[in-house]
């Protein structure tokens, strides 16, 4: 085996990274920084707001759509982040998770159209979502440093990144389920391709849709948590403080914190598709 050449990936990798680097950083730092804008404004919006207020509001929402348990859980559960004082670190995580589910959404639910309707891009996507998914969480976070730096802004973009295949995958499988006597009834009308569309198949749909942004906010969740070791904060900042400094106790409060919101964003968005 040692006289085999070692093949240079590492290095071609550098290479490929540099390139892209010179011939596109101007490009992705104007990009970071509307990101950036955005993400903080949410931020901001989100902390400024009572907290009172946000309890209400879910707890409303839960109520209807997951019912009376899942309410009494939303209010005691977001209580109890209110008391241990990492209101203002979860409001910045959930404007995370929300910014990286909407550029998810944006990008990952019109791949998931084209992958259903063209054979040619399915074969295409399918593979290279089957890489994403296997990559391990952390290796991401290593190629968004060199475009984005550190902060919220490359946490948010490998968020985008690592959350977006259950979106493509469940659209791709969704429309691929509408049964077809459905789809030559639509033809048989008249119908548009985005009639068909807009009216028959994503209606259709749906649930399985939206069982894939239910995967993709809880993948946010946690790879925003994993960020925080390239500057992202949040409740993550808090656990990644906890590591650094051996509080155990802190760690644990921010971890039960992000369980507390792991649960309610499910169980609410679960039911989301769910007809009443």
């Amino acid at each position: 085996m040692d006289s085999i050449p070692r093949i240079p990936l590492g290095e071609w990798t550098d290479s490929f990274i540099a390139y892209l680097q010179i011939h596109f950083g101007s490009g992705t730092q104007a990009f970071s920084d509307g990101l950036e804008s955005l993400i903080k404004g949410l931020q901001g919006f989100l902390i400024s707001l009572p907290p009172e207020l946000i309890i209400i509001v879910v707890v409303i929402l839960a109520w209807w759509l997951a019912g009376k348990k899942i309410a009494l859980f939303t209010v005691l559960g977001l209580f109890f982040i209110y008391n241990l004082g990492l209101w203002s670190v979860t409001m910045e995580t959930i404007a995370m998770v929300i910014s990286a589910v909407l550029f998810c959404m944006i990008i990952g639910v019109p791949l998931g159209i084209l992958g259903a309707k063209n054979n040619t891009a399915h074969r295409i996507i399918m593979p290279i979502l089957d890489f994403m998914q296997t990559l391990p969480a952390f290796v991401y976070l290593l190629p968004a440093i060199p475009f984005f730096g550190l902060g919220v802004v490359p946490g948010v973009i490998t968020t985008i990144i690592f959350a977006m295949p259950p979106v493509i995958r469940l659209t791709d499988l969704g429309l691929k389920q509408v049964p077809e006597e459905l789809i030559e009834l639509g033809k048989s009308f008249g119908s548009t391709f985005f009639q068909m569309l807009l009216k028959i198949e994503l209606p259709l749909a749906r649930t399985t849709i939206l069982a894939g942004i239910n995967q993709c906010i809880m993948l946010s969740l946690s790879m925003v948590v994993i960020a925080s070791m390239i500057g992202a904060k949040g409740l993550g900042g808090v656990v990644w403080r906890a590591i650094q400094t051996l509080k155990m106790g802190m760690g644990f409060e921010a971890g039960v914190a992000i369980v507390i919101i792991a649960i309610i964003l499910d169980r609410i968005t679960q039911n989301l598709g769910k007809s009443k």
